[in-house]
């Protein structure tokens, strides 16, 4: 069982699991995330999603903030045209880091 596992489990079926630990009480009260966190401490699984990204994120994350202010601008002129090509803008510098993440995962994966 993995992180990602735990996670789609429903949290009436990790109150369920975690009934079996007698050393965990209150578990009604708990919210998913609290259950899960136990859940996977019990199991001894690892926490991190994430591998290491190789992309450098933050001017990617301040082109985003500076096309999303255009893009305001843009929208208060009524330009559809640049209206539209800031929103292609954003949404490839979204992929870029997206597709940075999910190689990470993968090598992340490998790696193992």
């Amino acid at each position: 069982m993995d992180y990602q596992t735990v996670r789609k489990m429903t949290a009436d079926k990790l109150r369920e699991e975690l009934a079996q630990y007698p050393d965990l009480t209150g578990l009604t009260a708990m919210k998913k995330d609290e259950l899960v966190k136990h859940m996977c401490d019990k199991l001894g699984i690892q926490r991190v999603v994430h591998g290491t990204v190789q992309v450098n994120k933050t001017p990617i994350k301040q082109a985003i903030r500076a096309l999303k202010k255009e893009r305001a601008e843009a929208l208060a002129s009524h330009d559809h045209a640049r209206l539209a090509e800031l929103r292609h803008k954003i949404h490839a510098n979204k992929h870029k880091l997206r597709r940075a993440v999910k190689q990470a995962d993968r090598a992340a994966a490998h790696a193992k």
